[in-house]
């Protein structure tokens, strides 16, 4: 199968002091939330295809989410009718690669899946803790969802060394903080060998980290709050450059800034959330 590959990176959080170290939490402006980028239709593509060959185990949801995941689907199609590149017609919608859609309010996921290139994870709040109770996950980065699913935050993150129970209570105060009208997002980035986008891994099993250049793969993870359910939803937008189309000034700041150093979890700041 062809790579499926951006032209270049548009967010490389090891370029700047605040996107550097974790959390490099930002306000996210509504518009700017659902993406397109040249890798869109392709990425639809794939996602189709893995919704047909893989659907259980890249879409997953618990009876406690569906009214959290109509919810958000409804928030997406009424975000699209606002743009140029989307015509919403009640239950149809085309695409901007000329693919026309059919909404299945009763298949939520599915139909979100049909849309945009995202990503989405749900989350609820059980006790002190929030919980992913749905998961559409086509282009995981070395996790697989049903591990995941009906896990509180401090499971999810488990196999992370530097998730101490000071860095959860971090996080937790961070997802209880975000307010509906305040999403926020931030940037990861990962080396990979190779382009697949569907990167399944046990937390069982060390990813290895290639040598040499390969691919760098960025996600734009977004985090709202929808107003009625008080679900939290985390979203991936995904982006993969061959390390040979950075630009001369991100693989300096490679050079400078390793990704194992950007993106320390340690460096969470003790007042997360306090501001939002």
């Amino acid at each position: 199968m062809p790579a499926i590959c951006q032209s270049s990176l548009r967010d490389a959080p090891w370029m700047q002091p605040k996107t550097r170290r974790l959390p490099g939490i930002q306000p996210l402006d509504w518009s700017d939330w659902i993406q397109l980028d040249e890798a869109y239709a392709p990425q639809m593509a794939e996602r189709a295809r893995l919704l047909e060959a893989r659907r259980n185990e890249v879409l997953q949801m618990t009876p406690a989410a569906e009214m959290a995941a109509k919810e958000l689907l409804g928030v997406i199609c009424a975000m699209l009718a606002g743009r140029d590149d989307f015509d919403v017609d009640g239950a149809r919608v085309a695409r901007p690669d000329g693919v026309t859609v059919e909404i299945d309010p009763n298949d939520p996921l599915m139909s979100i899946n049909r849309l945009i290139s995202e990503d989405v994870c749900i989350l609820q709040k059980r006790g002190g803790e929030h919980v992913l109770t749905a998961g559409l996950l086509c282009f995981p980065a070395s996790w697989l969802l049903h591990e995941k699913m009906n896990q509180p935050l401090t499971a999810i993150h488990q196999p992370v060394s530097t998730y101490t129970t000071d860095v959860a209570a971090r996080v937790q105060r961070l997802f209880d903080a975000v307010r509906a009208d305040k999403p926020l997002w931030r940037a990861n980035a990962l080396h990979y060998h190779d382009p697949d986008l569907f990167q399944p891994l046990p937390d069982t099993v060390k990813r290895v980290v290639p040598e040499g250049q390969g691919y760098i793969r960025s996600e734009r993870q977004s985090i709202l709050r929808l107003p009625k359910s008080d679900a939290i939803v985390f979203s991936i937008h995904t982006r993969l450059v061959a390390f040979g189309d950075l630009t001369p000034a991100q693989r300096a700041g490679l050079r400078e800034n390793p990704l194992e150093h950007a993106l320390d979890v340690s460096a969470l700041p003790a007042n997360v959330g306090a501001d939002l």
